[in-house]
Parts: structure tokens; sequence; C-alpha cells
């Protein structure tokens, strides 16, 4: 595709422009009602280290949010390479997200994806209404790093992997 007008703010070129910023993929999950919930989000950004907050941003629209944002504590696993398909099946709108997914799910109710680089058990601090997205603040309450399992990178609308 050619360059675009300055002036061109529709929905399709601005998603075309900002998915020319690659980022993570994470999983934002936890147990409802005995049942498994989540969604995925390419969003995420660390706030502050102290109080340690992260942020990610979901859609007005989203019909999962709303099963999750009254849950107490919620699991954030940024995807690794090997999660092509998870990123595809938890960001779709139907089905069974953790089809096939290797999953861990605390007492406190926050669940994690397994072979993923990064656990963060969180909670809600705040959500700022942004446009059509509602930016999420969570403090994290504990932290798991795998060393060993690179990240998933979502850029230009294809997941990636980052070079060696």
């Amino acid at each position: 595709m050619g360059a675009m007008s300055e002036n061109d703010l529709s929905p399709t070129s601005l998603r075309e422009a900002f998915g020319h910023f690659p980022s993570g993929v994470i999983a934002i999950a936890a147990e409802v009602d005995g049942v498994l919930v989540g969604l995925a989000a390419s969003t995420f950004v660390p706030v502050s280290l102290d109080p340690p907050l992260v942020s990610f941003c979901v859609q007005n629209t989203s019909e999962t949010w709303p099963k999750l944002r009254d849950r107490p504590n919620l699991g954030i696993s940024l995807l690794g390479e090997s999660h092509d398909a998870a990123a595809r099946a938890l960001a779709a709108k139907t089905g069974d997200r953790f089809a096939g997914l290797d999953t861990h799910s605390r007492e406190s109710g926050a669940v994690f994806v397994g072979g993923t680089s990064v656990w963060l058990e969180s909670a809600i601090e705040q959500l700022i209404p942004a446009g059509d997205h509602t930016i999420v603040i969570l403090r994290v309450s504990d932290i798991t790093v795998h060393d060993d399992v690179p990240p998933i990178v979502f850029h230009r609308s294809t997941f990636r992997r980052l070079g060696v």
C-alpha cells in the first residue's frame, strides 16, 4: 500500500498506521463461576514501578470484558512465541478460547496460560474511558517470570517472533 493522506483518519487507516508499532500480546483471564473466561490484548503497557501498575485497553463493545471487570483478581500472561493459535482463539468472539491451552488457576481466581514469558497477578486499580476503548490500570500483586520463553509480537496484523 502506498502513502496515505495526512488527513485520512478513518478507522481503517488508523488501524493500519497503529499496526506499524509492534507490541506484545497478553491474555487476561480469570475463573468466573468455575468457568475460564479470558481475552487477548496487544495494548499492554507497564505504567509504574511504585506502586506496581500495568495497563491495557479493551474495546467498549467487548462482551467478555464485563465478565472479567468485577473479578477481584485477574491473571495476565505475556504470550510466548508458540502462542499464535492461542492469541487468535483468545481474541475470537466465539468458541472455547482455552481449547488445547495449558492453564493454571489460583485460589484468588486469577488464571494463567502455561508456556508464557510472564505471569502477573493483578487487580483493577482504575478504569479510564478513552473513546471507543477503556484504559484498564491494574495493580500487580505477584509476578512470575519464565526467562526461557521469548514473547510473541503483534506487528502489522501478524504475529511475529523477535529476531535473535
